[in-house]
């Protein structure tokens, strides 16, 4: 979808919004009652009062924060139409250096959800088929038949990512669109017999639940309550996907249609709780006993699409969150591929085959749903805690809202920070997983982090004005092979007159580079996710372009693109001299050939470094040499590319100790 698109309400819009964005959400029907149920003892513990509260507190936490927060607050939290946590970060970055750590601890834990999600959903799908005879009288329960079912659709689920978000919007919107009408009508069906749960939106009921003795879980039923608002987080990261007019236009229905679901199971579950026979059934889960007869293989059928599209979710908000983060430095850099119409479509292959082996892993750990469901949400609400962190600040730093900002801030903290509380208490059952997954991704952002700052705050460097004779002397030196017309060198650093000392080092002494004209240029992410820009500097020659690129945090850097034209445009106005060609495909070519140097850097033992800031550097420096080459990121596959690798020296030199031996010559 097109930008201009995302804009405006529009049908397309609405159809991509229901397959990219509410998936999550759209599938909470499926195990949130029935994880209810079973935590609680099984149906013979149930109780009116029970039945209702539950439902109250489903409807209030989906006002609360799903509505409230994320819709109505958070989507007006926009970078320019992206959203997400890093999306956010970019906004109020400039209050505080501390502020990375929320973005980082809420990035990580919500792609930690990112695998969690898919594993929990389309094994709960699956395990419905046990409801229908057929598949009863063949398999029993025989888990290892389900887990082999899920394992084979998430293998299908994560192969389609390569064609792109809007391909898959597109192809499972009127899927989705179609799942929730039909929760919308079983929930009436169910509904219409008992019109009296509509008492459950009187929040005393939830309240009252809290603290009720029919609630054997206390306050910590809370972390089963907060599975039906899990998706809510990915709503935001998925923003710039489809837009929020969009999402504005069409959440109303997703939420009736939910609300009408979950009143219709609590209407189910009032009449049969004390049914000795729907007691005896096992893992009994009240969104397929409520089908009406015959609907049952029409009912899992369309559930285990829906847990597919749900899994879609998750992982677009994970490209986007991603992508994001290697601009702004917190990942390595990583192949991003554009197959939609626009930017905002994106597949990252690696991504895509670590978290499908990770989720893979997951069901094949877990086995069971009730077991997933345990690991399920403790990361999710560590996301949304962090969100609301930097919210804080985000409404603060607006003058219509920064008298409201402590009080937003606090009231949703503090539902969170509940929810938190009940989710830990899962953390021995299965919890610990996602907070594992989380940490690992993490110490891998830390590390990023931390590199670059030993990295910024000791890099030596040097005046390029101080190294331009010698430069000059270079080019018009015949006794040596000219390298290239134009000598590239990508540089992470380019202010006022100064250079990184290991580029000098590379043109005059690792092997004198002779060229016509020497470029250094240096690709700047810009908060603003679409900038393309550029500013160039001559150093007062007609041989030396030292060049930045501005471009947004969605952007593609394709470096040599952009040179192209830029040389063309200084030559044009006279800034560079023509490098006429004699031998060319194209007749009367004035650009030259281009040659861009890549420097890799290899930690030097004379560097002075604590253990601790060695070891950062070296793991920062292995996990560089094990992702995307350079020359692939800047789009220079097929640009003439040399790597040379130069000392990194941080900090001070260590100075040599060694004393003189003399030996008497007889």
């Amino acid at each position: 979808m097109s930008s201009s698109k995302m804009k405006k309400v529009t049908a397309g819009g609405l159809l991509v919004a229901m397959g990219v964005v509410y998936g999550d959400i759209g599938t909470s029907p499926l195990y949130v009652m029935k994880a209810l149920v079973e935590d609680n003892g099984g149906l013979r513990t149930l109780t009116p009062d029970f039945i209702l509260g539950s439902v109250s507190l489903v409807f209030w936490t989906l006002t609360l924060l799903t509505t409230i927060k994320y819709v109505l607050i958070a989507l007006n939290a926009d970078n320019h139409g992206e959203g997400g946590i890093f999306s956010l970060y970019t906004l109020v970055r400039k209050n505080s250096r501390y502020l990375i750590i929320p973005a980082i601890i809420g990035g990580a834990a919500l792609l930690a959800d990112g695998v969690l999600t898919p594993a929990v959903t389309v094994t709960t799908a699956i395990e419905g088929l046990r409801g229908i005879p057929a598949f009863f009288d063949r398999f029993g329960n025989d888990q290892s038949i389900i887990v082999g079912i899920t394992l084979a659709i998430l293998l299908v689920l994560f192969a389609l990512q390569r064609f792109g978000t809007e391909f898959v919007g597109k192809a499972f919107g009127p899927i989705m669109l179609g799942w929730f009408t039909f929760l919308g009508i079983v929930g009436v069906m169910n509904f219409a017999g008992d019109l009296s749960v509509i008492r459950a939106l009187d929040p005393r009921y939830a309240i009252n639940l809290l603290f009720s003795p029919d609630n054997s879980a206390g306050l910590f039923i809370l972390g089963n309550i907060f599975l039906a608002t899990t998706g809510a987080e990915a709503l935001y990261s998925d923003l710039g996907h489809v837009g929020k007019k969009n999402i504005y236009a069409s959440w109303p229905y997703i939420k009736i249609c939910l609300m009408l679901n979950y009143f219709g199971q609590a209407a189910w579950l009032l009449q049969v709780y004390q049914n000795p026979t729907y007691q005896e059934i096992e893992n009994l889960n009240p969104f397929f006993q409520a089908l009406p007869q015959g609907w049952t293989v029409f009912g899992v059928s369309f559930a285990t699409l829906a847990a597919i599209i749900a899994s879609q979710a998750l992982l677009s908000g994970s490209f986007t969150l991603v992508s994001e983060a290697i601009k702004l430095k917190l990942l390595p850099r990583m192949q991003i591929i554009y197959p939609g119409a626009s930017i905002g479509q994106m597949y990252i292959p690696a991504l895509n085959t670590l978290l499908w082996i990770a989720c893979s892993g997951v069901v094949l750990f877990f086995q069971t749903s009730t077991r997933m469901e345990a690991a399920y949400g403790l990361a999710i609400t560590v996301t949304m805690l962090m969100t609301t962190i930097l919210l804080y600040f985000y409404l603060h730093q607006n003058k219509k809202t920064r008298f409201l900002a402590p009080f937003i801030t606090l009231f949703f903290a503090t539902i969170e920070g509940i929810f938190f509380i009940s989710s830990a208490t899962k953390f021995f059952h299965g919890g610990y997983v996602a907070i594992l997954l989380a940490s690992v991704i993490i110490g891998v952002m830390l590390i990023w982090e931390w590199g670059n700052r030993i990295q910024e705050n000791a890099a030596e460097e040097v005046a390029l004005s101080t190294y331009i004779p010698q430069l000059k002397q270079l080019r018009e030196d015949d006794s040596l092979p000219l390298s290239q017309t134009n000598v590239v060198f990508m540089v992470p650093k380019l202010q006022d007159d100064q250079i990184g000392q290991q580029f000098i080092y590379s043109i005059l002494d690792k092997r004198p580079k002779r060229a016509k004209v020497y470029w250094f240029v240096n690709v700047e992410v810009t908060d603003e996710p679409y900038t393309k820009k550029y500013e160039v500097s001559m150093a007062d020659t007609d041989f030396i372009v030292k060049l930045k690129l501005y471009l947004g945090f969605r952007v593609p850097q394709e470096v040599n693109l952009y040179i192209r034209q830029i040389i063309q445009e200084l030559m044009k106005d006279g800034r560079l001299p023509l490098q006429p060609q004699r031998y060319s495909l194209t007749p009367g070519r004035n650009v030259g050939d281009f040659q861009f140097v890549m420097i890799e850097e290899e930690l030097s033992n004379a560097t002075a470094l604590s253990k601790w800031q060695k070891q950062v550097m070296q793991t920062k420096l292995f996990i560089k040499r094990h992702t995307i080459s350079p020359e692939r990121w800047f789009g220079l596959e097929y640009s003439d590319v040399v790597h040379e690798t130069v000392p990194l020296v941080i900090g001070q030199m260590k100075e040599s100790s060694l004393t003189e031996l003399r030996i008497e010559e007889r």
